[in-house]
């Protein structure tokens, strides 16, 4: 089994009436490129959403670090352990020019 990204696109109509594609990408373990497809297009967002799939890549190294996967019987079949640590860095608001005085 090997891990890929599927970047995957879809139009939501809640946003600018849906006329700018959206993107996400999920994880997915896959024999192959193309089960990795199928992998990508059972999950749930994936079709609530009405996503398309765009791109497929495989990852098996990363910065002279090679990906193994190992079967973790900790974890029910299908279940995933992905952790986030979300970083907004928004620009700054504009600065409130002092009033002119006379």
């Amino acid at each position: 089994m090997n891990l890929y990204l599927v970047h995957c696109g879809f139009y939501d109509m809640e946003l600018a009436d849906g006329i700018y594609e959206s993107h996400t990408n999920f994880f997915v373990v896959a024999d192959s490129f193309e089960h990795a497809r199928v992998r990508a297009k059972e999950i749930p967002d994936f079709k609530g959403k009405r996503m398309h799939v765009d791109g497929v890549q495989e990852i098996s190294a990363v910065l002279g670090h090679r990906i193994r996967l190992e079967r973790d019987a900790t974890l029910a079949e299908g279940e995933s352990d992905i952790r986030s640590h979300r970083h907004r860095d928004l620009a700054p608001k504009p600065a409130t020019p002092a009033p002119s005085g006379s």
